[in-house]
């Protein structure tokens, strides 16, 4: 059995260890936040953190994790409170939103890393495929997340999606110490 911790709580996936962790994430554990794309690591919508860094969860396997942390997007915040969710929902940035967890994630470890980045860091550090066209939102919403998880700058009202938090994803029970 491979164990880790996911989103903060300690897990035992009773799975071949071979297998990628995006399906062991959205098969086994039910966190279909993370995104299935390309199968390659080429885009990005599978993004998560593992151990501070920004890993494409298609190509890792979890066999390969023994010990690690992992945070999914549904990890980062329920509340809608972490400086990306509030820029991106300020930016109205997100348009058919199937790699924006990815973004997130990969953005969250690069403001993690770089709490000042430049215009070109971010592009830089975000090499995600968006078939969208977020990329210029995209770069000024980072921009923004930073200045506000620095403390300098606030937002008056980040504009609501009408929906709940607590009806936005559902309730999903506590992950059992043995997923299958």
């Amino acid at each position: 059995m491979t164990r880790f911790t996911v989103n903060n709580q300690p897990i035992q996936y009773a799975m071949d260890p071979t297998t990628p962790l995006l399906f062991a994430l959205r098969d086994a554990s039910n966190l279909t936040g993370t995104k299935y794309g390309c199968g390659s690591g080429d885009c990005g919508a599978c993004t998560v953190d593992i151990d501070g860094r920004a890993v494409r969860s298609c190509t890792v396997q979890i066999g390969a994790l023994e010990g690690s942390f992992v945070t999914t997007i549904e990890g980062l915040s329920r509340d809608r409170n972490h400086p990306l969710q509030q820029a991106f929902l300020a930016a109205n940035l997100v348009q058919c939103g199937y790699c924006i967890p990815g973004v997130v994630m990969a953005a969250q470890a690069l403001l993690r890393a770089n709490r000042n980045p430049t215009e070109d860091d971010i592009r830089r550090g975000l090499t995600k495929l968006c078939r969208c066209g977020i990329y210029p939102r995209l770069v000024d919403a980072v921009l923004q997340a930073a200045a506000i998880a620095r403390g300098d700058e606030t937002l008056d009202a980040v504009p609501s999606p009408d929906i709940d938090p607590s009806e936005a994803a559902r309730d999903v029970p506590a992950l059992s110490p043995v997923v299958r």
